[in-house]
């Protein structure tokens, strides 16, 4: 098992809360890593029929199994969580529930009404690239601050390169087990997004459903514009909301917000759409091969989306609310990413070329020589390997370090 750099907030949260809240997509290692941090505690899941039946049945006698108890996918039975309240406000020992689900806005809204003030809530995506390297956490909040350490020591590079690396995505059971994205990954849209999603958001065309996924997908890094993909699926408008909250539910797709700092300027107010694994839109655009994902004409907006999950990872990793945003004016010039540290915004340029060219940082430049804008620096992302300062702004390499 890889370490997960959100274990020691884990551990913390169990020492100080009667009750840990643990989301994320399914298969991003949830039940792995709660069981290895509790061994002790009673593991129940809830996917089991039968003991989802025993806790219908008889709740209160369910509970009081053990002292402390891991509840695996509580979403399955959201009315153990009024029981948990009762019996934590008895007794508040820390630890005493661990909670697990993966549905985020339907789990969020029930345990945050049912157990305000008892719990903490955390949550796990699939490996960030770090992890996956078995390499300290990314710090989102001094990105662009981070500097190569010169031991020395040769630095080590990821064992794949960019592209074979973003084809096969961060789920961990790929990684773990050796499975083969291209295998793993259909069934995986399969299981869950098929059924799970349609089940939890009452999804009866599930032809137009897929569609409207892979049509996403397409749109990823980009503005998005939900009239048009309505249009392009055949759905309307309001469908096409509903479903773009099932893939928020769901963890595989977030939207940055245009930044409300306007610097004078006009601002275009829609949001931009990033899927969080770039697996999972390389198998939903039927790219098959790390040769074709390089030639791709949507190669950039790949390597947009997986800066935008590594940085919603590492954010996950401290519990913050990821603070990402994007900036675009009415005359086009636009920012990919704004990381808001409530002191200073840090914007962050991502070309996914190799090669540093003269011009690389001049939307950077442009940005922060605003006169009515106090940021200064910047970061930009590259597809290469160098990590330099360059006409005042940081250059990082694709994995970040």
């Amino acid at each position: 098992m890889l370490r997960r750099h959100l274990t020691q907030a884990l551990k913390a949260a169990a020492a100080t809360y009667p009750v840990v809240t643990l989301t994320g997509p399914r298969q991003s290692g949830k039940t792995t890593l709660v069981q290895a941090l509790f061994g002790e505690y009673r593991y129940l899941s809830l996917e089991a029929p039968d003991v989802r039946a025993r806790a219908i049945r008889d709740p209160r006698s369910f509970l009081t199994q053990s002292d402390r108890l891991i509840l695996d996918e509580i979403q399955r039975v959201p009315e153990l969580l009024s029981y948990i309240q009762v019996l934590v406000d008895v007794d508040s020992l820390p630890g005493r529930f661990i909670l697990t689900g993966s549905q985020n806005l339907l789990l969020m809204e029930s345990v945050s009404q049912t157990l305000a003030g008892r719990t903490a809530f955390l949550r796990l995506y699939p490996l960030s690239l770090s992890e996956l390297r078995e390499s300290p956490p990314l710090d989102p909040l001094n990105l662009d601050r981070t500097r190569r350490k010169t031991t020395g020591r040769k630095r080590r590079l990821p064992r794949k390169g960019l592209w074979d690396t973003l084809l096969d995505g961060f789920y961990p059971r790929i990684h773990d087990r050796g499975i083969p994205a291209g295998e793993w990954l259909p069934d995986y849209f399969r299981t869950y997004v098929e059924r799970d999603l349609r089940e939890v958001m009452q999804i009866s065309d599930q032809r137009s459903f897929e569609r409207f996924v892979r049509l996403a997908a397409a749109h990823t890094a980009q503005e998005l514009n939900l009239t048009t993909l309505a249009s392009d699926v055949g759905i309307t408008q309001q469908s096409a909301k509903r479903w773009l909250t099932a893939l928020d539910i769901g963890f595989l797709a977030t939207t940055l917000p245009s930044h409300h700092a306007k610097y004078r300027k006009r601002m275009r107010k829609r949001p931009r759409l990033h899927f969080l694994d770039t697996g999972l839109i390389c198998y939903l655009l039927d790219i098959q091969d790390a040769g074709t994902l390089e030639r791709h004409p949507l190669r950039g907006a790949v390597f947009e989306s997986f800066v935008v999950s590594e940085l919603v990872k590492n954010f996950a990793a401290i519990r913050r609310d990821p603070p990402l945003f994007f900036w675009r004016d009415a005359t086009g010039h636009e920012i990919d990413v704004l990381i808001d540290t409530g002191e200073r915004i840090i914007p962050v340029e991502v070309k996914s070329g190799q090669t540093v060219a003269g011009d690389a940082v001049d939307t950077l430049a442009w940005w922060t020589s605003i006169p009515s804008n106090p940021n200064q620096g910047g970061v930009l992302v590259h597809g290469g390997e160098e990590n330099f300062d360059f006409k005042g702004f940081r250059v990082l390499p694709w994995f970040l370090h």
